[in-house]
């Protein structure tokens, strides 16, 4: 085994064990899930597969829903295991976070373009509206209220602060990663997990009696 293999192995063995049981949707098994996927689309498109696994596999272990005041445990954990690359393999996991509807996308090489993209579908889908309601019960969230209607976020800090309920999340946020997708495996697979929740939003609002 190589250094950059042993750098991998201990970082999927360190991530493992911080989130292994996290209740949110963001447990390991998210982690694994956008890794494999960011590596297949990284595959098709030449990126940096090293870079790209390691991105993955760190991608939420600072982020901003469990460490309000901040955090650096991946730089930290990166100088820990003396990765060469920290600081490209940071920039892609600050890069990477959906900040708002009306918040453009931060420019990204094509590592941050795989990683986002298996991120982002892995928050669309059958997984991704099982985790949206996860998350929504663990945060103490309503399902619905007819009465509060979505709103597009303008800035990062509305959209973190947003205490809405899990369906206007969707609205918010998973029915707009579609024509948010980087790379052509991305938006291929987007199209079929858009119109899974597309589906059952209509089934959602059929059922609730709010159906238009």
């Amino acid at each position: 085994m190589n250094l950059e293999e042993q750098r991998r192995v201990r970082t999927q063995d360190f991530v493992r064990g911080l989130c292994l049981d996290e209740p949110t949707g963001h447990d390991w098994w998210h982690i694994d899930r956008v890794r494999i996927l960011a590596l297949r689309i990284g595959q098709q498109e030449g990126a940096d597969l090293h870079l790209t696994e390691m991105a993955a596999l760190l991608h939420d272990v600072d982020d901003h829903k469990f460490n309000p005041l901040g955090s650096n445990k991946a730089k930290t954990w990166l100088s820990t295991v003396e990765e060469p690359n920290i600081e490209q393999i940071i920039a892609i996991i600050e890069s990477i976070s959906f900040k708002g509807a009306g918040v453009t996308d931060m420019p990204m090489g094509i590592e941050g373009c795989c990683v986002q993209d298996a991120d982002r579908l892995d928050a669309m889908g059958a997984i991704g509206i099982a985790r949206a309601f996860a998350y929504g019960g663990h945060m103490g969230r309503l399902l619905f209220d007819p009465s509060r209607g979505p709103e597009l976020h303008r800035d990062f800090q509305a959209y973190k602060s947003s205490q809405g309920h899990t369906i206007n999340h969707f609205h918010e946020k998973l029915l707009l990663l579609k024509d948010r997708m980087h790379t052509s495996m991305g938006k291929q697979m987007a199209i079929k997990r858009h119109q899974f929740m597309v589906d059952f939003l209509d089934e959602f609002m059929d059922e609730w009696g709010a159906k238009q």
